[in-house]
Order: structure tokens, then C-alpha cells, then sequence
């Protein structure tokens, strides 16, 4: 009978020269390298919690966080806003009959108007906005049906569109500019506002509808395609999109620099929201010389020209006029959070002061007790 040899270190990955000698590929050990990193040995700091170090860092973010949350809050509560719904949902609404009959394949324009009265005037520089509610702009397949190179004016992208442009693509053989579902699905609602004085005469308001894309977008991202100033020629070979009623570069007739990729409101558009009830800026009030409110109480009139239908998905339809602080528009959650942030910790802060100095056993005596 042949006597075997047993060697620990051959079940470890370690074999002898012997056993190891002409064989190819004899397996290496799994064991770390012996340096201080993959050993575990480096230095390492670890907080000792004491009633001392707690208790006082409670008391910090609480005398920090209420004081700065009260701040924010107020700030926010000085912004002015107004919001009027213009639906058309209840039967009572102007706008009542355009929402009924209005659809996405229709080539008339309803139109509508409502009246309003602002209680307090807007001192400073107006933001008029619209907002959508039940509008999914987040879900998967809608942000990514876009083509950026195309926006960006590249001809070969404007001429064979990216596919995921499907099914917003092309159209009767012709590549659509702009393509996909986010261009196809553009807010286009005309909203003017008329101010109504003593006398019942109707004022219209100056509005500026420069300015309110990023400036990024405008002058970075959305480009008219080649270097011809003639925008029918540059897009000659393209269509519209299925829902829109004027080609790309005929979205704003009163303005030709307003034009083509550039025009302000389809890049507002194209920047989709993260949640289904949402606001894009549709017009800027700019503040008046002197001390002459920018809007001043009293009666207004907002003329719609009612194209766009929400209906069939359960929307509703917003025109909201508001001012801006430092920290933005008005919104009073980042405020109630600091506060209630700060009166958590303040309260545990008492409540671990009392439990300390309550239980709190430890012999503060040098004698050693029997």
C-alpha cells in the first residue's frame, strides 16, 4: 500500500516545490496582502456619545435651524401670487363650450375670457406663468423622445431624426422638425391681459416674452439649422408636428428672431417637469418706473385663446401671476422644514437634559465604595 502525504498548506492553495513543479496554472492563494489597508490595520477614530457632546449639538441645530426656517418662511409669505383656473371643467366657465369641443386634431381657434380682481397690487416685476396638472412630462419614454443634435441645428439629424422620436418621427415620408412627443405636445395657449379702469376701458398690459428660456438653452443648446437667416429655406424639406398648427418657424409671427429652435416658448416647453402638476414661464410684467405698481388693484381681464385640450386626461389649466424673493417663488416648505427640523432637536434636547440629570448614577465621589 502507497503511503500519501498530507500538507496543509496544499488544501490552503499552498503546494510543495515538488508537487507543484511543471504544473501549469497551480493555483495562487486567496489570502490579503499583509499591508495595513487589506489587514484592517489603519488607524480609525470613533465618536464616544456623552450627554456632553449630544446635548449640546441639539441645542445648536435648534437655535440655528428655527431662527433660519422662521426667515425663509416670512420671505415666502411676502411673495404675491395669484392663480385663476381656466379649464373650463364646470359647466358656469367661460371657457366651458371651448373645453367640450376642443380636440387635438381641431384647426379652429376657440377663444375665451375671464375676469378677476387683484386685491393688492404687485409692486415689483410680475412673472405670468401657466400650469398643467395631471400632465405625466417625466414618464420614461416621453423625455426621451427628442433629438438634441437635431435641436441643436445638426442638418443630418434635422433631415433623419433620431429614432427614438417614434412615433412622432416623420410624417407623410417628411422628417418632422422638431421631432418626438415632447415638441409634439407644445402648451399653446395665447394668454393677454387687459386692465380695466373706472371708466370700463380696457388697458392692455405690456408683456415681454424675451427672456424667460435659460440663458444656456437659448444661446447653447437650441440652434436653427445652417447658416441661412431664411428659416423656410433652412427647414425646407420638413414638416410640422402632427398637433401643431404653424411649421417651426412660423411660431411666432410678430417676432422673426423668435423663430425656428430658438423661439422662447418651445424651449421652456422642452424642459420637462419632474412631477405632474407643474408651472413654465409664459410671460415677464417688467416693473415700472417710480413708485407706480407694477400691476395695481382692481379689475382685469384675461383673453384666452383656448388650443390646447386637457380634458381627455383629466387636466386642469392655470394662469398664475407672482412675484420673486432672493430664494425664488413661493414656496413655504423649505421654511417648515427648517423649523420643524429645529423644534425636534430642541425638544430632544430637553428631553435627553432631563433623563440625564434624572438617571444620571455615576459617583461623582474619589472614594471607592464598599
Amino acid at each position: 500500500m502507497m503511503a500519501s502525504s498530507y500538507n496543509a498548506k496544499e488544501e490552503d492553495g499552498h503546494h510543495s516545490g515538488a508537487a507543484t513543479h511543471g504544473v501549469v496554472g497551480a493555483a495562487k492563494s486567496k489570502k490579503p496582502d499583509n499591508t495595513a489597508f487589506k489587514q484592517q490595520r489603519l488607524p480609525a477614530w470613533q465618536p464616544i456619545l456623552t450627554a456632553g457632546t449630544v446635548l449640546p449639538a441639539f441645542f445648536v441645530i435648534g437655535l440655528i435651524f428655527i431662527p433660519i426656517g422662521i426667515g425663509l418662511y416670512v420671505t415666502s409669505n411676502n411673495i404675491k401670487e395669484f392663480e385663476i383656473d381656466y379649464t373650463g371643467a364646470d359647466i358656469n366657465s367661460p371657457c366651458y363650450n371651448c373645453a367640450q369641443n376642443l380636440s387635438w386634431n381641431s384647426t379652429s381657434q376657440c377663444h375665451c375670457s375671464l375676469n378677476f380682481t387683484l386685491t393688492q397690487p404687485f409692486e415689483s416685476t410680475v412673472f405670468m406663468y401657466y400650469g398643467l396638472s395631471n400632465f405625466y412630462q417625466n414618464h420614461r419614454r416621453y423625455v426621451k423622445s427628442r433629438d438634441d443634435s437635431q435641436l441643436n441645428g445638426d442638418v443630418s439629424s434635422l433631415m433623419d431624426p433620431n429614432k427614438e422620436c417614434e412615433p412622432y418621427r416623420k410624417n407623410d415620408g417628411l422628417p418632422i422638425a422638431p421631432c418626438g412627443a415632447i415638441a409634439n405636445s407644445l402648451f399653446n395657449d395665447t394668454l393677454t391681459l387687459y386692465y380695466i379702469d373706472s371708466n370700463g376701458t380696457k388697458n392692455p398690459v405690456s408683456m415681454v416674452k424675451k427672456g424667460i428660456a435659460w440663458w444656456t438653452d437659448k444661446h447653447v443648446k437650441f440652434r436653427n439649422p445652417g447658416a441661412n437667416d431664411n428659416l423656410t429655406v433652412a427647414f425646407q424639406g420638413t414638416t410640422k408636428p402632427i398637433n401643431w398648427r404653424n411649421p417651426v418657424y412660423e411660431l411666432d409671427p410678430s417676432d422673426p428672431d423668435n423663430n425656428g429652435f430658438i423661439n422662447e416658448d418651445l424651449i421652456v416647453w422642452m424642459r420637462t417637469a419632474a412631477l405632474p402638476t407643474f408651472r413654465k414661464l409664459y410671460r415677464i410684467i417688467q416693473k415700472k418706473s417710480g413708485t407706480t405698481p407694477t400691476l395695481s388693484s382692481g379689475n382685469y381681464l384675461l383673453n384666452i385663446t383656448y388650443n390646447y385640450p386637457v380634458l381627455s386626461f383629466a387636466g386642469h389649466k392655470r394662469m398664475i401671476l407672482s412675484t420673486i424673493s432672493w430664494m425664488g417663488g413661493k414656496n413655504p416648505f423649505l421654511g417648515i422644514a427648517y423649523m420643524t427640523v429645529g423644534s425636534i432637536c430642541f425638544f430632544l434636547g430637553v428631553v435627553l437634559l432631563i433623563i440625564h440629570h434624572k438617571y444620571d448614577t455615576r459617583n461623582t465621589s474619589a472614594d471607592i465604595p464598599n
